[in-house]
């Protein structure tokens, strides 16, 4: 049976039915797609609820923040999907942002400063942004700044987009580098702009969402829920841009590729 499409916003968002992923996979699919999946539920591994001072919970709540999918990572994110196993009663909805579309809607003056600008990504600033300061030198290590420009252009449609995230430090041009100030600056405008309503689709999770979407030109943000009340089990796979799409072809570490 053909997919169908329903849209749910006039040029971002749609729900797709009539498609069985239920079917088993192959063994060494299955395998390939294990090691994919990210956990994000707000449980430890006996399926308890974390606690407010857990670590886990302190670095896993810069999933609040607007973000892009593993942009601090070589090669950054492409796809990702988000399954729900069981959602709170209330809250915990996450928000995705288009980029696409902000990009096209960017003040003339704004735009112009933008070509030739490169950003520093790491999950490590997003952290900070956050009070989260305390890492140790194998996290320092594993999550070095990797550096993408603030516009790109998306190969198969040809549109250009901004690439934002809260896990940019630094920003630098041909000049050299930009006051962090300035940067921090630029930044906040960009996300502000991005994030307006009209740019914004909120997804409300129902148990056995399966959500994906475009990591080249979206961002996204979790909503607040009580998150040391109710369980919240979702799991992510984010697959892999191509190599050579910001001309680097060094691979993540084992800890990078966790996140």
């Amino acid at each position: 049976m053909p997919i169908s499409i329903f849209p749910v916003t006039s040029c971002f968002a749609a729900e797709v039915g009539d498609i069985d992923l239920s079917r088993p996979l192959d063994a060494e699919t299955l395998q390939a797609v294990r090691e994919e999946i990210a956990d994000i539920a707000n449980l430890d591994a006996e399926g308890r609820l974390w606690q407010k001072d857990a670590r886990i919970r302190l670095f896993q709540m810069g999933n609040r923040l607007w973000h892009t999918d593993s942009s601090f990572k070589a090669p950054s994110g492409y796809a990702s999907l988000l399954y729900a196993r069981s959602v709170a009663p209330f809250g915990g909805h996450t928000e995705f942002a288009d980029l696409r579309a902000a990009c096209d809607a960017l003040p003339a003056a704004l735009k112009a400063r933008l070509p030739g600008l490169i950003a520093e990504h790491s999950l490590i600033y997003s952290r900070r942004k956050l009070g989260f300061t305390t890492f140790t030198p194998q996290e320092e290590a594993a999550f070095a700044p990797v550096r993408r420009p603030l516009l790109r252009r998306i190969p198969e449609s040809g549109r250009e987009t901004l690439y934002i995230a809260s896990h940019i430090g630094k920003i630098s041009g041909p000049l050299g580098g930009m006051p962090d100030a300035d940067a921090e600056a630029l930044l906040a405008e960009l996300v502000a702009h991005a994030t307006q309503r009209q740019f914004v689709y909120t997804h409300r999770w129902r148990v056995g969402d399966l959500v994906m979407w475009d990591n080249r030109c979206t961002m996204h943000r979790g909503t607040e829920y009580e998150d040391t009340r109710w369980p919240r089990d979702l799991q992510r796979a984010t697959t892999s841009d191509r190599l050579d799409a910001f001309g680097a072809a060094e691979q993540p570490s084992a800890l990078a590729a966790s996140y």
